[in-house]
């Protein structure tokens, strides 16, 4: 049976969760939460390990960005299932390159519907994502490519030129 990004973001997401509220490591609080199904899937287990690798890595300079963006909050404030939300998303947007954004914010947003920490987490994180997102298309942080990833200003422009629309451009 195929696993589904998805149930690796919730499970993300919970290992995130035992960590914040816990002393424990990342090895500590993904062990227990990773079925034999998630094991058993090659791409389930390094999308699984690619994302919490860069949750650990970036995780302070992700949080830059929620604390830019979430104007006179103190992180300890933000619930810790919405403040772990963005930070996963914020990773997906930065340093996975397969995702397209929107596809990141969609997924952050569902899943905060369905762990739901207060009445409007759903609303606040598609907020603070969609802040931090069109900051940082602005200031040119976002490369991706690929289907569903391309540029469309890059695309017209090539189009302009004479180029084939996909020209240069890896789909």
């Amino acid at each position: 049976m195929k696993t589904y990004r998805r149930q690796i973001r919730e499970k993300i997401l919970q290992a995130l969760y035992t960590i914040e509220i816990r002393d424990t490591d990342i090895d500590s609080a993904a062990g227990w939460l990773l079925t034999e199904e998630i094991l058993a899937d090659a791409n389930a287990m390094k999308f699984f390990n690619t994302l919490m690798k860069n949750i650990k890595e970036h995780k302070d300079e992700i949080d830059r960005y929620i604390v830019k963006h979430t104007f006179n909050w103190d992180m300890s404030r933000i619930a810790i299932i919405d403040k772990n939300i963005i930070r996963m998303a914020l990773t997906e947007i930065l340093y996975c390159e397969d995702i397209p954004p929107k596809v990141s914010i969609n997924e952050a947003i569902e899943i905060a519907k369905k762990f739901n920490s207060t009445d409007k987490s759903s609303k606040f994180v598609n907020g603070i994502l969609d802040a931090i997102f069109n900051d940082l298309k602005g200031e040119g942080k976002v490369h991706k490519n690929g289907r569903g990833l391309i540029d469309q200003s890059v695309a017209k422009l090539q189009k302009a030129d004479g180029e084939s629309e996909n020209s240069g451009i890896d789909t």
